[in-house]
């Protein structure tokens, strides 16, 4: 599957499909974006089941700016529209199918549990 550009009005409709969506933050001037770009596509390649997708931090500044990226490339990876992978820096091929191996056999039921156990003990902390 090739990768589809996301933008600042595709991005949280893409992230939060369910199914694992990757997104790789990037800009043309960026040697170690450049020297990810061909292990991302190939990851996509080998994935189909998975969305792939690049955010160009040049053209989308502001997108780049609400997800705090202060450095690229930085690579994404939501599973079920939540959050589980957030690094910066080019990730060798083995490496990015390895966290892809440990992200597909999460299980998210107990994911989303954990998250629903923080999410109540914070508010019942403000409370």
């Amino acid at each position: 599957m090739a990768t589809v550009n996301l933008t600042m009005e595709t991005f949280e409709s893409t992230v939060l499909k369910d199914g694992i969506v990757l997104v790789d933050l990037w800009a043309a001037w960026c040697g170690p974006c450049r020297m990810f770009a061909p292990v991302f596509e190939a990851a996509s390649e080998k994935r189909p089941e998975a969305v792939f997708a690049k955010v160009d931090t040049e053209a989308e500044q502001e997108l780049a700016g609400a997800l705090g990226i202060t450095s690229i490339p930085t690579l994404m990876i939501f599973r079920d529209g939540i959050l589980l992978y957030n690094e910066a820096g080019a990730l060798p091929a083995p490496a990015l199918e390895d966290i892809l191996g440990q992200v597909e056999r999460l299980d998210m039921d107990a994911i989303r549990a954990e998250i629903a156990e923080h999410e109540a003990a914070q508010a019942q902390a403000q409370a």
